[in-house]
């Protein structure tokens, strides 16, 4: 986690904009209880937090939490942030809890079995994911941290899946090959 609060410390990796996937989907959605896994500085909880949604956001990173924190002060709106590592099980995730999960960016494959049970019936499932993509010439990442091709797509089996995609990013900043859902389960 020093590498995320180093980063964030020099300025570096600070998105203030929600992603496009997040703003279309909340746009249809009556606002609820979200969870925001790995929510870096907070910027897909503050723009719920903004619609409405009571919003817990968790991350690894104190220094992201504290930006996301200062930020959401400035903004107005109330979201219960964590400090807490998902990789060694600092935070539960309570089952049958939430409206809405999302993840974006972030891969720890045992956490989509807790998604799956914390997500309410009717709720919904929003990821972002990188996937493995040999094609581009960009600095390599930890395979463990890349999904495989419709990897995303079998962990929602069962759900009703609202968007299902493949391919470039549908981000500015982003080159790795991304997988994206939105799932809701039944």
């Amino acid at each position: 986690m020093a590498d995320w609060n180093e980063r964030y410390s020099r300025g570096e990796q600070i998105i203030k904009e929600p992603m496009p996937l997040l703003v279309r989907v909340a746009r249809e959605l009556k606002p609820g209880r979200a969870l925001d896994l790995a929510c870096g500085t907070g910027r897909h909880a503050i723009f719920l937090a903004e619609r409405g949604w009571q919003v817990v956001a968790v991350d690894a990173s104190h220094v992201g939490i504290e930006i996301a924190k200062a930020t959401a002060r400035v903004r107005s709106v109330e979201v219960d942030w964590r400090v807490a590592d998902l990789e060694r099980g600092e935070f539960e995730i309570e089952p049958g809890a939430y409206d809405l999960i999302c993840v974006f960016y972030y891969l720890q494959r045992d956490l989509f079995q807790k998604i799956r049970a914390s997500v309410k019936p009717g709720g919904l499932a929003i990821a972002a994911i990188h996937t493995v993509d040999d094609s581009l010439d960009i600095k390599p990442m930890n395979p463990a941290f890349l999904l495989q091709p419709s990897e995303l797509r079998a962990e929602f089996r069962g759900w009703e899946i609202l968007h299902d995609y493949e391919g470039k990013p549908g981000e500015e900043g982003h080159q790795r090959r991304t997988a994206e859902i939105v799932a809701r389960k039944k």
